[in-house]
């Protein structure tokens, strides 16, 4: 008996679901001598292509898919899907445009589309996919709480805390719904949610993440009662939970990074000299919570500048040209050496050049990209570097204190979060010996003492005119997609790096920790 190819592409999918490659593989032989050129054979080959680590192949069959896709809105979604997974960013953005998916009214369909626009940090047609499916009659917890996070980004509070009630008066456990809500606003003794958060707490799945996502804001409105105490107990447990769920191997981690820096020499010579045209990027870097957003919304103030927000594109097209998605394997390390550095830069800019909506400059601020500072420079020679510095006691403990779900493992223990940020100290000063004068260190204090005199430098150095008023963060309209979107659209908190102080005896050991290693070698 004879199969369609949409059986085969259902049989397929299945046998991935259930981790079952070798009969997937079956069906794919099968479909590429029935359909080579259906979108669902090429679908499936770079499903099966990624899963066993050859991303170029992947990203080959997903630009077939690509090309043979027809208005069929759920193979166009198939489709975005496989280009976001690897990279291809253009053509997802042309598929997201065909008329099916434009269109959209079903609300599963709009949520899909809300997700996929969010992915490419696309967060007004995102907030508008997510009103569309809401009008047409979502009321699910989940599509609440993404809209209520949507309107979180774009500094909509009452509107955020509207949609976040909702999906919390009928999920009280959605902890992340809870964490966003009370990241809102400052909590008074009369004004609070612990009695909520404590229902929550009794309903949820213990070790979840929503468990973790409750006790951090069961700590962040204990801390804004002055309750230290407990929000310092409950903060430990958030961060207990999290760290059971994410083991992070931070030894392992930095022997990576040494093995990167020292393959940087490799290439060094190898230094794209090609002349790019159009909007060129300028990085933002350094470990989250050292000021990056602040600075990246007051360097998007300017007219010459578009905020893109936190893009994966050099670290998707990196992982193209290694040819693998172990970027932290000793295999990428070997490959560095045959890596064709004026192509990366290329094909970076290809993928993002579109982000600067007809300025000169485009933000590209991706915290973790200090780790490859060196590459982006040796790809994108022309390109700024703006890295945050930001006392270790504050910006460690910034860490401690902020869900960040399942990213940045690091930061939910001490003893890694504290390695972590000797090796990031260490690290930025061999870029740094490397490449003198391609990355400008910012430091926090100076952003929250005196924004204009810290902007008056950053603006010489990116090589931009001094423009009134960039220096207050508060003028930027942008979505911002991070944990402190509300914090900077209020005025500058310089007592924000001291908080750390109210656990001054909890944090010793941290303290000691950072003192022990805190020189650069």
């Amino acid at each position: 008996m004879s199969h369609s190819v949409e059986q085969r592409w259902q049989r397929a999918q299945a046998y991935l679901e259930r981790r079952e490659p070798a009969p997937a593989r079956a069906q794919l032989e099968v479909l590429r001598a029935q359909a080579p050129q259906d979108v669902r054979t090429h679908l499936l080959a770079s499903q099966i292509a990624w899963r066993d680590d050859h991303v170029r192949e992947a990203a080959r069959h997903a630009l077939e898919a690509f090309r043979f896709v027809p208005d069929d809105p759920g193979l166009l979604c198939k489709t975005v899907e496989a280009l976001l997974q690897v990279g291809e960013v253009v053509a997802a953005r042309a598929c997201l445009a065909r008329p099916p998916l434009a269109a959209a009214t079903t609300t599963a369909l709009c949520v899909r589309l809300a997700d996929y626009t969010q992915q490419l940090n696309e967060n007004v047609a995102s907030l508008a996919w997510l009103e569309r499916a809401i009008a047409a009659g979502a009321n699910d917890p989940e599509t609440r709480f993404h809209y209520g996070a949507q309107l979180y980004f774009h500094g909509r509070f009452e509107d955020a805390d509207a949609a976040l009630e909702e999906c919390l008066r009928t999920m009280p456990q959605h902890g992340r719904a809870a964490f966003t809500r009370a990241a809102l606003r400052t909590q008074t003794p009369e004004s609070n949610h612990l009695a909520e958060l404590e229902t929550g707490l009794a309903r949820v799945a213990k070790g979840s993440i929503d468990h973790a996502a409750l006790e951090f804001a069961r700590y962040k409105e204990l801390e804004d009662l002055g309750r230290d105490d407990s929000a310092w107990n409950a903060l430990a447990t958030a961060n207990a939970v999290m760290h059971a769920r994410n083991p992070f191997d931070v030894d392992a981690q930095i022997a990576f990074l040494d093995r990167l820096i020292g393959a940087s020499e490799v290439p060094w010579s190898r230094k794209s000299s090609a002349e790019p045209e159009g909007p060129q990027p300028i990085f933002i870097l350094g470990l989250p919570r050292s000021g990056t957003t602040v600075l990246e919304r007051m360097l998007g103030n300017h007219s010459r500048v578009e905020s893109a927000g936190e893009l994966p594109d050099f670290g998707a097209q990196l992982q193209w040209w290694a040819d693998t998605r172990r970027a932290r394997s000793d295999e990428f390390i070997v490959r560095l050496a045959t890596l064709d550095f004026s192509e990366l830069g290329r094909r970076y800019l290809v993928q993002t050049q579109w982000r600067a909506r007809g300025k000169s400059f485009y933000i590209d601020k991706q915290p973790p990209n200090w780790e490859v500072a060196g590459l982006i420079h040796t790809a994108l020679p022309q390109a700024r570097i703006l890295h945050l510095v930001r006392d270790p006691m504050g910006v460690c403990f910034s860490n401690w204190r902020v869900f960040f779900g399942d990213k940045y493992k690091y930061s939910y223990d001490l003893v890694s979060l504290a390695s972590y940020h000797q090796a990031h100290r260490r690290i930025m000063a061999h870029w740094h010996r490397l490449m003198p004068g391609a990355i400008l260190d910012v430091p926090y204090a100076e952003l929250v003492r005196d924004p204009e005199a810290a902007m008056r430098k950053v603006f010489a150095f990116c090589g931009l005119e001094w423009e009134p008023g960039c220096a207050d963060m508060r003028n930027n309209p942008v979505p911002t997609m991070t944990p402190s979107a509300a914090e900077v659209r209020g005025q500058m908190d310089t007592s924000m790096s001291a908080r750390w102080r109210h656990y001054a005896t909890e944090l010793a050991p941290l303290g000691a920790m950072l003192a022990s290693g805190s020189t650069d070698a």
